[in-house]
């Protein structure tokens, strides 16, 4: 007796499970467009060079890949950090130089002789100059990075077009071939 009555609610709760199991639902198919081409704007890649050569940066947030905006600022920022304390340190050894050739010895660089200013100063200047250059470098590579990323958004790109490798047979030895085959589907 005791095992009937479990049984038995198992027979029923299964029995109702499948009650609504059998609804049938109408579906209308809509077949998609697959032809329809998307808009392709001529003047987006030249925008998007202009914005980020307003501001580094905004050509990239244009363009949606805002991932790039702290690479770009953290090269820009770098090499203009670089730049101002190279800068600093090349008046310093100017000045003590300077100062040297006055007849005061009274700066921080005592411990140095002239000829060594005047190396400390030739290094300094080579290196601002070389922080300086990277500074435009990195600008420049921003406006083209904004550019080539707006031209390529608008690359197509989809499933219909493709080029994989492929493996098939000799026609005479049966071998397995080894090619790269180029894809198009209509």
């Amino acid at each position: 007796m005791n095992k009937i009555v479990p049984i038995g609610l198992l027979f029923f709760l299964t029995g109702t499970v499948s009650l609504f199991a059998q609804v049938k639902k109408d579906t209308v198919l809509v077949v998609k467009d697959t032809t329809a081409l998307q808009e392709i704007d001529p003047l987006t890649p030249a925008k998007a060079a202009f914005y980020s050569a307003i501001l580094p940066g905004l050509g990239q947030a244009y363009n949606k890949k805002y991932w790039k905006i702290p690479l770009v600022y953290g090269a820009i920022g770098t090499s203009l950090y670089f730049y101002i304390d190279n800068n600093k340190k090349y008046h310093d050894y100017r000045d003590a130089y300077k100062r040297r050739l006055e007849g005061y010895n009274d700066d921080k660089y005592q411990f140095l002789d002239d000829s060594r200013l005047v190396d400390g100063q030739k290094f300094y200047q080579r290196n601002r100059d070389l922080s300086a250059l990277f500074v435009v470098g990195f600008y420049v590579l921003n406006i083209i990075d904004a550019n080539v990323d707006a031209a390529l958004i608008q690359f197509n790109v989809n499933e219909r077009l493709s080029m994989r490798p492929e493996i098939y047979p000799d026609d005479v030895t049966f071998k397995p071939n080894v090619g790269l085959t180029f894809n198009y589907k209509f």
